[in-house]
């Protein structure tokens, strides 16, 4: 008899966001671990200027062992998908060089996106694949888009009864409009402050402020990732952070135990892009971070509402501050969280019973058994 099919995994990484180069050495991550005598491997880089193209499967040429941050580069030879030419639910990959026929790639049962930022992890994509009628690892279109807008999702979270730390909005029109208002409203907020982007991750353009000209110098930095900014007041604690696996069927989100990371004295002052990244030495993970047994079960409880709150699918971690007077407050849910090997996501689920491998076996899985369109 002739064996079943694998199901064909077209891992998706690139994009167009200032997180490019992170996503690239997510996928090489990925690559490096998924079980190819389970799936049959698709490997497609998004450029920066939005062109799909088949690439290299070899982890090494997207990892950061170089000096040089990893880039999709521009292919003369774009792929798309489209509507399998057979009639079939699969979708299939198209190959479209401008001097020859379109010819089909075959086939692609599931998408695993390892993009983050804009025009990927914040619903673009999933609008995308869900228009495309294909299955795909992760958050839908509402929960990624809500959960890519900081504002937005602490809007969502207090409303679900999430404690949310002080924060302001500076929109490009009130900047523009005026400039002295907005940073007036932040600096009411107190000393320090954290100025980000609003729809970014992986710390870009975030800067942590103690004065009213570091403010405003901060708000520009931001404004160079996202015209929109969010200005949080800062939190004394301990941060925590929980990861987050979609439960099977009707079963409950499942959680992993809490990890805390710790930045080493030294070049850094907070978890900023080069600690979580370039720096391997700069931050430690505990994993279960050291609480009292009642915070722990409590930080989980709040780390799966937070999930549900935003209806989100496949993964996230939810990250929050533990103040010395006992408080747990959300600080954020990331729908496509760092998912390198060293990344907290992965290393959090592997404390919890759950190693690198079996996690992505995991989301596929999830991925092929839900239904595509409204659910």
């Amino acid at each position: 008899m002739t064996p079943p099919a694998k199901p064909r995994v077209l891992v998706l990484f690139g994009g167009r966001s200032s997180e490019h180069a992170v996503s690239c050495v997510t996928a090489a991550g990925v690559l490096e671990a998924i079980d190819r005598d389970k799936y049959d491997v698709v490997p497609v880089g998004i450029a920066k200027n939005g062109q799909w193209s088949l690439v290299s499967s070899d982890p090494a040429q997207w990892s950061l062992r170089s000096a040089v941050l990893p880039e999709v580069p521009v292919s003369p030879e774009p792929v798309v998908l489209a509507t399998a030419s057979d009639g079939g639910a699969a979708q299939e990959l198209v190959a479209t060089g401008a001097e020859q026929m379109p010819r089909s790639l075959g086939a692609v049962d599931v998408v695993l996106p390892l993009l983050h930022g804009p025009f990927g992890e914040d619903g673009t994509l999933q609008g995308l694949l869900e228009m495309a009628d294909v299955r795909y690892v992760g958050a839908g279109v509402l929960a990624s888009a809500v959960g890519m807008d900081k504002h937005y999702m602490k809007v969502v979270f207090a409303s679900a009864g999430l404690s949310v730390g002080p924060y302001e909005v500076l929109t490009d029109r009130q900047w523009t409009r005026d400039r002295s208002a907005c940073l007036e409203r932040a600096a009411r907020l107190g000393y320090p402050v954290f100025v980000k982007p609003a729809r970014a991750g992986s710390s870009m353009g975030i800067s942590r402020a103690t004065s009213p000209a570091e403010l405003e110098a901060a708000v520009e930095h931001a404004r160079e990732f996202d015209p929109k900014v969010i200005v949080e007041a800062g939190i004394v604690g301990r941060e925590i952070e929980v990861a987050v696996l979609q439960g099977r069927g009707t079963d409950e989100p499942r959680t992993s135990l809490p990890g805390e990371i710790a930045v080493q004295p030294g070049e850094h002052e907070w978890y900023d892009f080069e600690a979580k990244y370039v720096d391997g030495s700069a931050a430690e993970l505990s994993c279960p971070a050291d609480l009292p047994p009642y915070v722990t079960d409590r930080v989980r409880e709040l780390a799966a509402r937070a999930f549900d709150a935003l209806g989100t699918e496949g993964l996230s971690r939810v990250d929050f501050f533990y103040t010395p007077a006992g408080e747990l407050i959300i600080n954020e849910i990331n729908t496509m969280p760092g998912f390198t090997p060293i990344s907290m996501y992965p290393q959090m689920w592997a404390k919890s019973g759950l190693t690198y491998t079996e996690l992505i076996d995991e989301l596929i899985g999830l991925a092929l058994e839900r239904k595509t369109g409204l659910r």
